[in-house]
């Protein structure tokens, strides 16, 4: 489960949370519908100097798409200054998130911050949707609600295929590698095999200590993992190559054996 709602949240980011939603509502005025973190903040594992902020915005259908613009230069590093190493921001229309499916479906997708190359991104159609199907499952199983209607009003349930169908093309980008560091490349692929196995979320750290509990074969990996986890982005360790692709290799015939 994610955190509790009223649980507080970190103090390194909690003002620029709160600025954050500030601004969304004035450049949405009366359209913004419900903003939530998802990620690590909704998982109840966020680590300051490695985890980004995740945030999914969901506005009204009818606001005026060039809204979407303003709130890039709004929320935009470091005119408004990111204390995380990231944050991954979201916009959806509301109708589309009560129906999401399998596609990206964004107004739009922000990155920007110290750790981040920044995007400012409006052409969802460009994107693979794989990542913001998983960030919507995570949203709507344990979204941490900042401002407006609950998650699960305004953000509609997640298909299982679909789930399935995007945790699998999550690990085959890991599998690749490239832009990824090799930590999280193996502790996303813990987290992919634990919600295989289980059904449920959880947070990169906790899957990465069950799936070293559970499986011998590839502990002194996961564990490894864990350990340059700890660690600022900048400062991450190297870990055999070979080694975590034949985990990923693992992992991909999990999910592939998982009954939808």
């Amino acid at each position: 489960m994610g955190p509790r709602a009223d649980a507080a949240l970190p103090r390194e980011v909690e003002p620029y949370l709160t600025e954050l939603v500030h601004r969304i509502r004035a450049v949405y005025q009366g359209g913004l519908v419900s903003a939530f973190a998802v990620g690590s903040l909704a998982l109840g594992d966020y680590r300051h100097g490695r985890s980004d902020i995740d945030i999914t915005v969901v506005v009204d259908a009818a606001a005026p798409v060039d809204r979407a613009h303003e709130l890039a230069e709004a929320l935009a590093h470091p005119g408004l200054h990111c204390p995380a190493a990231g944050l991954e921001l979201v916009v959806y229309d509301a109708d589309f998130a009560a129906a999401p499916g399998p596609r990206a479906g964004y107004l739009l997708n922000l990155n920007t911050g110290p750790l981040l190359p920044a995007v400012a991104d409006f052409e969802p159609g460009r994107s693979p949707g794989f990542w913001y199907v998983i960030d919507r499952a995570i949203g709507y199983q344990s979204g941490r609600l900042l401002s407006g209607r609950a998650v699960r009003e305004v953000l509609g349930a997640p298909v299982r295929r679909d789930v399935l169908a995007s945790v699998a093309a999550s690990v085959r980008e890991h599998t690749a590698g490239e832009g990824h560091l090799a930590d999280n490349r193996v502790l996303n692929g813990c987290r992919s095999a634990v919600f295989c196995r289980t059904g449920r979320w959880v947070a990169k750290r906790e899957a990465g200590r069950s799936l070293a509990a559970a499986v011998p074969e590839f502990r002194p990996l996961i564990e490894e993992a864990l350990h340059s986890f700890e660690r600022p982005r900048g400062r991450a360790l190297g870990l055999p190559a070979e080694e975590v692709v034949a985990f990923l290799h693992w992992v991909r015939r999990i999910v592939a054996g998982t009954p939808e």
